[in-house]
């Protein structure tokens, strides 16, 4: 089926909306097998991606401003996904002792061994990809890439000229 079909779209302005929006229909239906996959395990994708991140550390203590840079998604509130697995006993939270501002972050036994049960069955989501080849994988992961800069690229030129106005 082709995008104007799905997308109920006579036509796209040009290739570059086609490319956008196809990217954005397909990253719905690649959220929506990562968290069936994580729903099995009783988390959400951005869940596991805390303890992912928390387990690489272990046994090094992080912060939850550590975390959200870290994290895929940038604009997920740390603090809360970290009282959901604190909740769980995935991850053990305490005060930090040189700033009582801060607390330290570990993941628990029961947070690793989660994470290795998780590991054994992986190879399920990359299953979702699976009609792409390896080598048009990699292509994939390369214009992906590029179309992270030129984003990136562009969004700095745009902080860059509101700044510009703004001291004119």
């Amino acid at each position: 089926m082709t995008l104007n079909k799905e997308f109920g779209i006579s036509s796209f302005r040009n290739e570059w909306q086609k490319a956008s929006l196809s990217i954005l229909y397909t990253y719905g239906f690649l959220s929506n097998g990562y968290e069936s996959f994580f729903k099995k395990h009783n988390l959400t994708t951005q869940q596991y991606n805390a303890l992912r991140i928390l387990r690489d550390q272990f046994p090094k203590p992080v912060s939850t401003s550590f975390l959200r840079e870290k994290m895929m998604d940038k604009m997920s509130d740390a603090s809360r996904l970290v009282s959901r697995l604190s909740a769980k006993g995935l991850v053990t939270v305490t005060q930090n002792p040189s700033d009582k501002r801060l607390v330290n972050i570990l993941i628990s036994a029961e947070g690793q061994k989660l994470c290795n049960e998780i590991d054994a069955d992986l190879h399920n989501l990359d299953a979702l990809l699976k009609g792409l080849s390896e080598e048009e994988a990699l292509t994939l992961i390369e214009l992906l890439a590029k179309a992270r800069a030129s984003i990136l690229r562009q969004t700095n030129e745009e902080v860059e000229t509101a700044v510009e106005s703004v001291n004119a």
